[in-house]
């Protein structure tokens, strides 16, 4: 599977190369054209989002390349427009749905439809998208269509269109699901006009919804109380709303938990026993039959085991910054209520010949402590940072960290005060940021059934390249299904008015006769 991939991301460049790039190079900007030969990533989610079809991927990158250059998408920032774009607030990031993708807000009384600031508003909601590709490439969004105490005049169907159109053609793989809130009646017809847009396959991510059911998708906590919500956030510029990051609470105390004088050592001793419990089970011998309680009681360990083990290979990742190198690159893995794992370690790397100055800041300061968070790291050294879930806080999906460095001068002080005065100071052109996302491994509990008959199975498993196939196989016969069910309509339609006609006929006739 990942051959076939490979090779259809060089067919794509090599097609394009030679298709799109001769004498018209100039019809891109060259920092795209760049990335296409270096991001294989990128050119995989164009590829995934034409179902691997390679001419109808050219014809999608070439489009949105276009694009790109029209708008200046590369070169757009935040003094690229009016101060007033940004003081309405009708479109902004802020929060995560319940499956922890990042929302992004349009609030619909607050745009009204103008032909001379269109160009500009299109520009602007562009620049949301670039600005969040880039810091979160390849994180999923949930657009959130706020329509309450909207009227006529704030319908915006074009706007909306371009919305769509940018998920569609320019940013392939980045749209969860559209959550429409409290849509007029009067917009009903509009909106069936909105899932022709959105095509067969996407239809199903829109979602209309109203106070007693929006928490299906949203939780409380990110939504503004008119939505029957608990969050206090109040949209306000400058500057840029953000991730609402927070320096959490006990940056040089004890980390409050459950098991306080649990160190570092004896976390760093469970990965070790991880090890050795991966040695031992390689030199098991057949099972002797258990009992029932037996059974329960070795899967359960086998399930912590299993944890530890994710989690211990989950941390070999890491993230490569100019600054820093970050352990684990992209997830802190917690366990659920039932598991009990509330400690992380974030490991840093100083890869400068400097000290280089660091803060951890969290969207949840409530649930969780850092240790350290806001301290420094010397040159060439590594730094263990504890993250600890506080007390019977668990750890959820819609959590997210921050990892916030610069280098220090070469005889800058490194105390509380210093850093202090350091981060006042500090230009924002040099300062490195990296995100981290929050994992909840869940426990399952198996059934008698399932430990009897599973436990101990030797046999070959299915592999993610099996289910992807399986998944492609089924999205074809979905389509292929789709397409008929348009036919279908189709001839409907003109059955239908070819009814209408002979209606028409008769009556047309039975009134020439009676005149």
């Amino acid at each position: 599977m990942a051959d076939d991939r490979d090779r259809l991301i060089l067919e794509t460049r090599k097609l394009f190369q030679e298709q799109y790039l001769q004498d018209k190079a100039n019809k891109y900007d060259s920092r795209d054209i760049e990335r296409l030969w270096q991001d294989d990533t990128w050119v995989e989610s164009y590829l995934t989002w034409r179902h691997n079809v390679v001419d109808d991927t050219l014809k999608m990158i070439d489009e949105s390349f276009q694009w790109r250059k029209e708008f200046t998408v590369n070169d757009l920032n935040e003094s690229s427009f009016a101060k007033w774009f940004f003081e309405t607030g009708a479109l902004f990031l802020h929060g995560y749905d319940k499956e922890g993708n990042k929302l992004f807000w349009f609030k619909v009384k607050l745009h009204i439809k103008d032909s001379k600031t269109q160009l500009e508003k299109k520009k602007c909601t562009a620049f949301w998208l670039e600005r969040y590709a880039k810091r979160e490439p390849g994180k999923l969004l949930t657009v959130v269509f706020d329509m309450a105490e909207t009227g006529f005049i704030n319908i915006d169907m074009d706007f909306v269109r371009f919305i769509i159109n940018c998920f569609k053609d320019y940013y392939p793989k980045y749209l969860s699901k559209i959550v429409i809130f409290e849509m007029p009646w009067i917009m009903n017809a509009a909106f069936k006009i909105v899932k022709s847009w959105l095509g067969p396959e996407a239809v199903n991510m829109l979602k209309f919804t109203n106070k007693n059911d929006v928490q299906d998708y949203i939780s409380a906590e990110y939504l503004p109380p008119h939505m029957g919500g608990t969050d206090p956030f109040k949209y306000s510029y400058p500057p840029l709303p953000d991730d609402d990051f927070q320096t959490p609470i006990c940056d040089s105390g004890p980390i409050a938990g459950d098991d306080e004088t649990e160190s570092k050592e004896e976390i760093e001793s469970e990965n070790t026993d991880t090890v050795d419990s991966v040695h031992c089970d390689n030199q098991m011998h057949k099972p002797k039959k258990l009992t029932y309680l037996e059974e329960v009681s070795k899967t359960e360990e086998y399930d912590r085991m299993d944890s530890k083990i994710k989690y211990s290979k989950k941390a070999l990742s890491v993230f490569r910054g100019p600054l820093l190198h970050i352990s684990p690159a992209e997830e802190l893995h917690f366990g659920s209520k039932e598991s009990k794992e509330k400690k992380c370690l974030v490991v840093l790397t100083n890869v400068t010949k400097n000290t280089v100055a660091f803060k951890v800041k969290t969207t949840a300061p409530e649930k969780y402590r850092v240790k350290p968070s806001n301290s420094s790291c010397e040159p060439g050294s590594s730094l263990e940072i504890v993250v600890s879930l506080h007390g019977g806080c668990t750890a959820s999906l819609q959590d997210r960290f921050l990892v916030v460095a610069a280098e220090m001068e070469q005889f800058s002080g490194t105390g509380a005060s210093d850093l202090a005065l350091f981060w006042k100071e500090v230009p924002r052109n040099k300062v490195m940021e990296h995100r981290l996302r929050c994992h909840v491994t869940e426990t399952i509990k198996p059934t008698t059934l399932f430990t009897k008959e599973h436990l101990f199975n030797n046999g070959p498993a299915e592999t993610s390249e099996d289910l992807h196939l399986k998944l492609r196989k089924l999205l074809d016969v979905n389509k292929r299904l789709q397409e008929q069910i348009e036919r279908c309509v189709w001839f409907q339609q003109m059955l239908l008015a070819l009814v209408s006609l002979q209606i028409a006929f008769c009556v047309y006739l039975f009134n020439s006769q009676k005149s």
